[in-house]
Protein backbone atom coordinates (compact mmCIF):
# COMPACT_ATOMS: atom_id res chain seq x y z
CA UNK A 1 0.00 0.00 0.00
CA UNK A 2 1.02 3.57 -1.13
CA UNK A 3 1.49 5.53 2.15
CA UNK A 4 -0.93 8.34 2.32
CA UNK A 5 0.78 12.21 3.37
CA UNK A 6 -1.39 13.80 5.21
CA UNK A 7 -2.45 17.40 4.74
CA UNK A 8 -2.72 20.43 7.30
CA UNK A 9 -6.03 21.06 8.48
CA UNK A 10 -5.59 24.55 7.36
CA UNK A 11 -5.18 23.61 3.03
CA UNK A 12 -7.95 21.07 3.36
CA UNK A 13 -10.52 23.46 4.42
CA UNK A 14 -9.23 25.98 2.00
CA UNK A 15 -9.28 23.57 -1.07
CA UNK A 16 -12.74 23.24 0.09
CA UNK A 17 -13.91 26.56 -0.31
CA UNK A 18 -12.17 26.48 -4.01
CA UNK A 19 -14.17 23.47 -5.01
CA UNK A 20 -17.26 24.75 -3.94
CA UNK A 21 -16.77 28.37 -5.56
CA UNK A 22 -16.18 30.30 -2.44
CA UNK A 23 -13.13 32.47 -1.38
CA UNK A 24 -10.92 33.91 -4.21
CA UNK A 25 -12.53 32.26 -7.16
CA UNK A 26 -15.90 32.93 -8.95
CA UNK A 27 -18.04 31.34 -11.37
CA UNK A 28 -17.91 31.36 -15.01
CA UNK A 29 -21.06 33.55 -15.71
CA UNK A 30 -20.39 35.42 -12.68
CA UNK A 31 -18.92 38.36 -14.39
CA UNK A 32 -22.11 38.30 -17.03
CA UNK A 33 -24.59 38.54 -14.38
CA UNK A 34 -23.04 42.20 -13.33
CA UNK A 35 -22.69 43.44 -16.73
CA UNK A 36 -26.17 42.43 -17.23
CA UNK A 37 -27.78 44.14 -13.95
CA UNK A 38 -25.09 47.57 -14.57
CA UNK A 39 -26.27 47.95 -18.34
CA UNK A 40 -30.09 47.48 -17.23
CA UNK A 41 -29.59 50.27 -14.26
CA UNK A 42 -28.06 52.40 -17.26
CA UNK A 43 -30.92 52.38 -19.22
CA UNK A 44 -33.74 52.91 -16.58
CA UNK A 45 -31.52 56.01 -15.62
CA UNK A 46 -31.46 57.18 -19.59
CA UNK A 47 -35.24 56.22 -19.82
CA UNK A 48 -35.96 58.58 -16.42
CA UNK A 49 -33.90 61.55 -17.57
CA UNK A 50 -35.64 61.38 -20.80
CA UNK A 51 -39.21 61.26 -19.24
CA UNK A 52 -38.19 63.88 -16.79
CA UNK A 53 -36.46 66.36 -19.36
CA UNK A 54 -38.16 69.53 -20.10
CA UNK A 55 -38.12 70.99 -23.27
CA UNK A 56 -36.15 74.11 -22.56
CA UNK A 57 -33.90 72.18 -20.72
CA UNK A 58 -29.92 72.38 -22.40
CA UNK A 59 -28.34 69.19 -22.92
CA UNK A 60 -25.72 67.97 -20.18
CA UNK A 61 -22.31 67.19 -21.08
CA UNK A 62 -21.11 64.33 -20.32
CA UNK A 63 -17.72 65.09 -21.15
CA UNK A 64 -14.92 67.80 -19.35
CA UNK A 65 -15.52 71.24 -21.98
CA UNK A 66 -13.07 72.39 -24.38
CA UNK A 67 -10.90 75.08 -23.44
CA UNK A 68 -12.36 77.87 -25.69
CA UNK A 69 -16.10 77.59 -24.59
CA UNK A 70 -14.65 77.60 -20.79
CA UNK A 71 -12.63 80.92 -22.53
CA UNK A 72 -15.95 82.33 -23.75
CA UNK A 73 -17.97 81.45 -20.68
CA UNK A 74 -15.11 83.24 -18.05
CA UNK A 75 -15.15 86.31 -20.89
CA UNK A 76 -18.62 87.17 -20.84
CA UNK A 77 -18.83 86.85 -16.73
CA UNK A 78 -15.89 89.21 -16.87
CA UNK A 79 -17.50 91.66 -19.32
CA UNK A 80 -21.21 91.15 -16.78
CA UNK A 81 -19.49 92.07 -13.61
CA UNK A 82 -17.52 95.18 -15.91
CA UNK A 83 -20.96 96.00 -16.89
CA UNK A 84 -22.44 95.98 -13.77
CA UNK A 85 -19.59 98.21 -11.81
CA UNK A 86 -19.10 100.95 -14.65
CA UNK A 87 -23.29 101.14 -14.67
CA UNK A 88 -22.85 101.88 -10.99
CA UNK A 89 -19.87 105.04 -11.21
CA UNK A 90 -21.28 108.39 -11.93
CA UNK A 91 -19.85 109.98 -14.94
CA UNK A 92 -16.91 111.38 -13.38
CA UNK A 93 -15.51 108.43 -11.84
CA UNK A 94 -15.54 106.62 -15.12
CA UNK A 95 -13.77 109.22 -16.87
CA UNK A 96 -11.03 108.69 -13.91
CA UNK A 97 -11.12 104.64 -14.84
CA UNK A 98 -11.17 105.30 -18.73
CA UNK A 99 -8.33 107.54 -18.19
CA UNK A 100 -6.13 105.53 -15.56
CA UNK A 101 -6.82 102.43 -17.49
CA UNK A 102 -5.39 104.47 -21.06
CA UNK A 103 -1.98 105.44 -19.31
CA UNK A 104 -2.12 101.94 -17.51
CA UNK A 105 -2.09 99.84 -21.12
CA UNK A 106 -0.43 102.89 -23.49
CA UNK A 107 2.05 104.51 -20.94
CA UNK A 108 1.91 108.61 -20.50
CA UNK A 109 1.08 111.28 -18.14
CA UNK A 110 -2.07 112.53 -16.44
CA UNK A 111 -0.85 116.17 -16.85
CA UNK A 112 -1.95 115.11 -20.82
CA UNK A 113 -5.22 114.73 -19.92
CA UNK A 114 -5.66 117.59 -18.41
CA UNK A 115 -7.76 120.47 -20.11
CA UNK A 116 -7.26 124.16 -20.16
CA UNK A 117 -10.29 126.28 -18.46
CA UNK A 118 -9.81 129.55 -19.74
CA UNK A 119 -12.24 129.23 -22.50
CA UNK A 120 -14.72 127.70 -20.00
CA UNK A 121 -18.42 129.21 -19.31
CA UNK A 122 -20.94 129.01 -16.81
CA UNK A 123 -24.63 129.32 -17.70
CA UNK A 124 -24.41 132.79 -15.69
CA UNK A 125 -21.22 134.13 -17.70
CA UNK A 126 -23.53 133.19 -21.14
CA UNK A 127 -26.34 135.68 -19.36
CA UNK A 128 -24.06 138.17 -18.31
CA UNK A 129 -22.66 138.92 -22.00
CA UNK A 130 -25.90 138.15 -23.61
CA UNK A 131 -28.58 140.39 -21.25
CA UNK A 132 -30.86 143.55 -22.44
CA UNK A 133 -32.49 145.73 -20.24
CA UNK A 134 -34.89 145.60 -22.67
CA UNK A 135 -35.85 142.90 -25.71
CA UNK A 136 -36.71 144.45 -28.91
CA UNK A 137 -38.38 143.07 -32.14
CA UNK A 138 -35.16 143.52 -33.37
CA UNK A 139 -33.02 141.60 -31.15
CA UNK A 140 -35.22 138.62 -31.44
CA UNK A 141 -34.31 138.20 -34.91
CA UNK A 142 -30.99 136.57 -35.17
CA UNK A 143 -31.50 133.86 -31.78
CA UNK A 144 -29.00 131.50 -30.79
CA UNK A 145 -28.66 129.29 -27.81
CA UNK A 146 -26.98 132.33 -26.16
CA UNK A 147 -29.24 134.66 -26.85
CA UNK A 148 -32.36 132.39 -26.27
CA UNK A 149 -31.00 131.87 -22.81
CA UNK A 150 -31.02 135.36 -21.84
CA UNK A 151 -33.96 135.90 -22.98
CA UNK A 152 -35.76 133.00 -21.05
CA UNK A 153 -33.84 134.38 -18.00
CA UNK A 154 -35.09 138.26 -18.64
CA UNK A 155 -38.25 136.64 -19.02
CA UNK A 156 -38.76 135.49 -15.57
CA UNK A 157 -37.96 139.24 -14.23
CA UNK A 158 -40.68 141.26 -12.78
CA UNK A 159 -40.70 144.79 -14.21
CA UNK A 160 -42.96 147.24 -12.70
CA UNK A 161 -40.48 148.73 -10.40
CA UNK A 162 -36.35 148.77 -10.72
CA UNK A 163 -33.62 148.25 -7.79
CA UNK A 164 -31.53 151.23 -8.27
CA UNK A 165 -27.52 152.10 -7.10
CA UNK A 166 -27.06 155.34 -5.84
CA UNK A 167 -23.38 154.38 -5.29
CA UNK A 168 -22.40 157.18 -7.84
CA UNK A 169 -25.16 159.97 -7.45
CA UNK A 170 -22.31 162.93 -7.28
CA UNK A 171 -21.35 162.09 -10.92
CA UNK A 172 -25.13 161.90 -12.00
CA UNK A 173 -24.22 158.04 -12.73
CA UNK A 174 -27.25 155.19 -11.85
CA UNK A 175 -27.12 151.92 -12.26
CA UNK A 176 -31.21 150.68 -12.08
CA UNK A 177 -31.97 146.62 -12.77
CA UNK A 178 -35.31 144.86 -13.14
CA UNK A 179 -36.82 142.61 -9.61
CA UNK A 180 -36.26 138.99 -8.78
CA UNK A 181 -38.93 137.16 -7.69
CA UNK A 182 -37.27 136.97 -3.77
CA UNK A 183 -37.37 140.64 -3.69
CA UNK A 184 -40.84 140.94 -5.24
CA UNK A 185 -41.62 138.62 -2.32
CA UNK A 186 -40.56 140.25 0.17
CA UNK A 187 -41.67 143.68 -0.71
CA UNK A 188 -38.38 145.45 -1.95
CA UNK A 189 -38.49 147.83 -4.54
CA UNK A 190 -42.36 148.61 -3.32
CA UNK A 191 -43.04 148.16 0.34
CA UNK A 192 -39.02 149.10 1.32
CA UNK A 193 -36.78 151.40 -0.43
CA UNK A 194 -35.93 150.62 -3.99
CA UNK A 195 -32.06 151.73 -3.57
CA UNK A 196 -29.47 148.59 -3.11
CA UNK A 197 -28.03 149.67 0.25
CA UNK A 198 -31.23 150.94 1.70
CA UNK A 199 -34.05 149.23 4.02
CA UNK A 200 -36.30 151.68 4.71
CA UNK A 201 -40.10 151.55 4.70
CA UNK A 202 -41.12 155.45 5.92
CA UNK A 203 -41.56 158.56 3.35
CA UNK A 204 -41.42 156.62 0.75
CA UNK A 205 -42.21 158.30 -2.96
CA UNK A 206 -42.80 156.83 -6.53
CA UNK A 207 -40.48 158.43 -9.18
CA UNK A 208 -40.71 158.20 -13.35
CA UNK A 209 -36.38 158.54 -14.39
CA UNK A 210 -35.71 158.22 -18.10
CA UNK A 211 -33.32 156.50 -17.83
CA UNK A 212 -29.96 156.43 -20.60
CA UNK A 213 -27.50 153.70 -21.30
CA UNK A 214 -24.82 152.38 -23.35
CA UNK A 215 -25.73 148.35 -24.44
CA UNK A 216 -24.01 146.49 -26.75
CA UNK A 217 -22.66 149.64 -28.24
CA UNK A 218 -26.17 151.00 -29.07
CA UNK A 219 -27.40 153.89 -27.04
CA UNK A 220 -30.75 153.65 -25.28
CA UNK A 221 -33.50 154.71 -22.96
CA UNK A 222 -36.37 153.73 -21.29
CA UNK A 223 -38.82 155.09 -18.98
CA UNK A 224 -38.43 153.32 -15.21
CA UNK A 225 -40.40 153.69 -12.13
CA UNK A 226 -38.84 153.83 -9.06
CA UNK A 227 -39.76 153.47 -5.64
CA UNK A 228 -37.40 156.10 -2.93
CA UNK A 229 -37.06 157.03 0.60
CA UNK A 230 -36.53 160.69 1.59
CA UNK A 231 -32.79 160.20 1.83
CA UNK A 232 -32.92 158.61 -1.29
CA UNK A 233 -34.94 160.39 -3.40
CA UNK A 234 -32.75 163.38 -2.27
CA UNK A 235 -29.88 161.64 -4.09
CA UNK A 236 -31.85 161.06 -7.51
CA UNK A 237 -32.26 164.48 -7.64
CA UNK A 238 -29.15 165.75 -6.60
CA UNK A 239 -28.18 167.27 -10.17
CA UNK A 240 -32.15 168.28 -11.40
CA UNK A 241 -35.53 166.92 -10.09
CA UNK A 242 -37.13 164.10 -11.71
CA UNK A 243 -40.72 163.92 -11.96
CA UNK A 244 -42.54 162.40 -9.23
CA UNK A 245 -45.48 160.00 -9.67
CA UNK A 246 -48.84 160.92 -7.58
CA UNK A 247 -52.15 158.58 -7.40
CA UNK A 248 -55.32 159.35 -8.56
CA UNK A 249 -56.73 159.99 -5.01
CA UNK A 250 -53.94 162.19 -4.02
CA UNK A 251 -54.56 164.36 -6.84
CA UNK A 252 -57.99 164.72 -6.24
CA UNK A 253 -57.39 165.60 -2.33
CA UNK A 254 -55.03 168.12 -3.16
CA UNK A 255 -57.48 169.63 -5.69
CA UNK A 256 -59.67 169.30 -2.47
CA UNK A 257 -57.58 171.47 -0.53
CA UNK A 258 -56.68 173.99 -2.49
CA UNK A 259 -60.54 174.40 -3.18
CA UNK A 260 -61.68 174.45 0.59
CA UNK A 261 -58.04 177.36 1.15
CA UNK A 262 -59.62 179.23 -1.61
CA UNK A 263 -63.41 178.85 0.02
CA UNK A 264 -61.73 180.09 3.22
CA UNK A 265 -60.21 183.27 1.40
CA UNK A 266 -63.49 183.95 0.17
CA UNK A 267 -65.14 183.87 3.45
CA UNK A 268 -62.38 185.96 5.13
CA UNK A 269 -62.63 188.36 2.96
CA UNK A 270 -66.49 188.49 3.08
CA UNK A 271 -66.50 188.59 6.62
CA UNK A 272 -64.00 191.83 6.57
CA UNK A 273 -66.55 193.54 4.07
CA UNK A 274 -69.52 193.09 6.53
CA UNK A 275 -67.89 194.23 9.25
CA UNK A 276 -66.75 197.31 7.41
CA UNK A 277 -70.38 197.62 6.79
CA UNK A 278 -71.36 196.87 9.98
CA UNK A 279 -70.22 200.50 11.10
CA UNK A 280 -72.14 202.27 8.38
CA UNK A 281 -75.54 201.36 10.27
CA UNK A 282 -77.03 198.80 11.29
CA UNK A 283 -80.56 199.12 9.32
CA UNK A 284 -79.09 197.73 6.43
CA UNK A 285 -77.39 194.97 8.62
CA UNK A 286 -81.31 194.18 9.80
CA UNK A 287 -82.24 194.12 6.15
CA UNK A 288 -79.93 192.07 4.86
CA UNK A 289 -80.71 189.10 7.92
CA UNK A 290 -84.05 189.32 6.79
CA UNK A 291 -82.95 188.49 3.25
CA UNK A 292 -80.56 185.71 3.83
CA UNK A 293 -83.58 184.39 6.08
CA UNK A 294 -85.98 184.27 3.48
CA UNK A 295 -83.89 182.58 1.10
CA UNK A 296 -82.79 179.91 3.24
CA UNK A 297 -86.48 179.13 4.29
CA UNK A 298 -87.13 179.40 0.00
CA UNK A 299 -84.35 176.61 -0.63
CA UNK A 300 -85.73 174.33 2.35
CA UNK A 301 -89.52 174.39 1.11
CA UNK A 302 -88.30 173.81 -2.39
CA UNK A 303 -85.81 171.07 -0.99
CA UNK A 304 -88.70 169.27 0.51
CA UNK A 305 -91.19 169.66 -2.31
CA UNK A 306 -88.62 168.00 -4.22
CA UNK A 307 -88.23 164.89 -2.52
CA UNK A 308 -92.06 164.43 -2.23
CA UNK A 309 -92.05 164.41 -6.54
CA UNK A 310 -90.33 161.30 -6.77
CA UNK A 311 -88.05 158.10 -6.26
CA UNK A 312 -84.54 159.27 -5.46
CA UNK A 313 -81.87 159.87 -8.28
CA UNK A 314 -80.26 156.43 -8.78
CA UNK A 315 -76.13 156.61 -8.23
CA UNK A 316 -73.36 154.58 -10.07
CA UNK A 317 -72.36 151.96 -8.12
CA UNK A 318 -68.87 150.77 -8.88
CA UNK A 319 -68.04 146.88 -9.91
CA UNK A 320 -66.04 144.94 -7.96
CA UNK A 321 -63.70 144.88 -10.82
CA UNK A 322 -62.90 148.49 -10.83
CA UNK A 323 -62.63 148.30 -7.44
CA UNK A 324 -60.27 146.21 -7.48
CA UNK A 325 -58.36 148.93 -10.42
CA UNK A 326 -58.20 151.25 -7.99
CA UNK A 327 -56.64 149.65 -5.39
CA UNK A 328 -53.68 148.65 -6.97
CA UNK A 329 -53.35 151.51 -8.41
CA UNK A 330 -52.79 152.64 -5.41
CA UNK A 331 -50.94 150.19 -4.79
CA UNK A 332 -47.78 150.18 -8.03
CA UNK A 333 -47.66 154.01 -7.84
Amino acid sequence: MNPVTRLPSRMGHNNVEKMHGHGGYDSDFSDDEHCGESSKRKRRAIEDDLLLKKPFQKEKHGKVAHKQVAAELLDREEARNRRFHLIAMDAYQRHTKFVNDYILYYGGKKEDFRRLGENDKTDMDVIRENHRFLWNEEDEMDMNWEKRLAKKYYDKLFKEYCIADLSRYKENKFGFRWRVEKEVISGKGQFFCGNKYCDKKESLKSWEVNFGYIEHGEKRNALVKLRLCQECSFKLNFHHRRKEVKSKKRKDKIKQDCEESSHKKSRLSSADETSKKKDKGHSSSKKSENSVNRHSDEKESTSESELWKGPPPETDEKSQEEEFDEYFQDLFL
